[in-house]
């Protein structure tokens, strides 16, 4: 359709151009409409949304406290009042676990936020500005990549005994970001040469403005993946250092600290293993799950040329078969 310079059409009726951008979704309800489609992801976000409620909301409604113990009831069995069964020591297993719920999953929360936030800034800024601010994060990535981060954490961990455990997440949170601030940084430096990245430059615009506007949501897919992989991660991590005493310290609890005490019992009273063990795989996977379909949300190409790519050998294998019979 052709406009005349008054903006209407060549029969003189206008184009409503405002109705026409309101039909147009925006990205957003797109993205929310391709993630909708996704039932594994949906699962997941439901499940990660459920775990985080029952565990800062059973103080609520559980009869027990993590820290109370039942002197009538000592390995007690699943049942009754005791839903998840009870320790040597009569503690309750479900206000246990409920409650290294609570510190697992808020320090992979954390963990994964300051990883790839710390990852976006350095490999963004590294790959933009070159030269000298690249030589240097570079070398600073490279000798945090060259220790070890396990040993690091252990060696360190003892000496916060005590202090707040905000300390432990900085802790994890300073050796996860490298390897995504190396992509983040190769990515920049092609995503710079762009033309609208150019424009925004000759615009006047700010180095920094222009790494926040134009550069880091182009990467939106992978940081959103790489933050949920940490997640993940993260509390993987804290699960085997407090599984090793490194971690979260008595008498508070953790995922890791309850796998850890219920590992001798494992096959004389099943429940103080597999129970917290359970909640932890299952909140890896759900958080799996949620930013595997997030990531094809953002990026629909990535999910849909698996699909396209099938369809034209379907239809190539159609044709063979067709020519083949005539």
């Amino acid at each position: 359709m052709t406009l005349t310079e008054d903006g209407a059409t060549p029969g003189g009726s206008p184009v409503d151009t405002s109705v026409a951008a309101e039909r147009s979704p925006s990205r957003s309800r797109l993205v929310l409409r391709r993630f909708l489609r996704r039932k594994p992801a949906l699962i997941g976000l439901v499940v990660v949304v459920l775990l985080y409620a029952a565990a800062f909301l059973s103080p609520l409604f559980a009869p027990w406290d993590y820290a109370e113990p039942d002197y009538t009831a000592f390995l007690q069995p699943p049942g009754g009042t005791h839903w998840f069964g009870t320790t040597k020591i009569g503690e309750d297993v479900f206000a246990q676990v409920m409650r290294g719920l609570q510190k697992s999953l808020t320090i992979g929360l954390l963990v994964g936020l300051i990883s790839t936030s710390l990852a976006a800034v350095v490999g963004a800024a590294a790959g933009y500005f070159g030269g000298w601010t690249d030589r240097v994060l570079m070398w600073l990535v490279d000798l945090l990549l060259v220790l070890p981060s396990f040993l690091v954490i252990a060696v360190a961990s003892p000496a916060f005994k005590g202090q707040s455990w905000l300390i432990f997440v900085l802790l994890l949170a300073g050796f996860s970001w490298m390897i995504t601030a190396r992509i983040v940084r190769g990515m920049t430096l092609t995503l710079r040469e762009r033309e609208y990245v150019k424009a925004a430059r000759f615009m006047g615009q700010a180095p920094f403005r222009i790494i926040a506007k134009h550069i880091v949501p182009n990467m939106a897919s992978l940081l959103i993946i790489d933050a949920t992989v940490t997640v993940g991660a993260a509390v993987l991590s804290e699960t085997g250092l407090s599984f090793f005493g490194f971690g979260v310290q008595p008498p508070d609890v953790s995922l890791g600290t309850l796998i850890a005490s219920g590992t001798e019992s494992a096959i004389t009273y099943p429940w103080l293993f597999y129970v917290p063990a359970g909640f932890l795989v299952v909140f890896v996977l759900s958080v799996n799950l949620f930013g595997d379909g997030l990531r094809d949300a953002l990026d629909p190409s990535a999910a849909g040329s698996r699909k396209r790519d099938k369809k034209v050998k379907k239809g190539k294998t159609g044709k063979t078969g067709t020519g083949a019979q005539a």
